[in-house]
């Protein structure tokens, strides 16, 4: 019996959007690259899927949403 290992293939989306990503970038990676387009994405909370859909697994980047001068 030999195992195999495969690559999880993952899914990155921001707003309703499917953000493109080259192979074998980490999630905060992924997020660093295009906060030079959405700039708040820099803070964003990155939320990973626990299941694959169809051998896919979806990332998440959510804003963090607060009060800016507040306490």
């Amino acid at each position: 019996m030999s195992i195999t290992i495969t690559e999880t293939l993952r899914r990155y989306r921001y707003n309703g959007i499917e953000l493109p990503a080259p192979p074998g970038m980490s999630p905060r990676d992924v997020r660093d690259l295009h906060s030079a387009i959405f700039p708040e994405l820099i803070s964003a909370e990155i939320v990973i899927a626990d299941e694959l859909v169809n051998g896919v697994q979806e990332v998440t980047f959510r804003r963090n949403i607060g009060t800016k001068g507040r306490q």
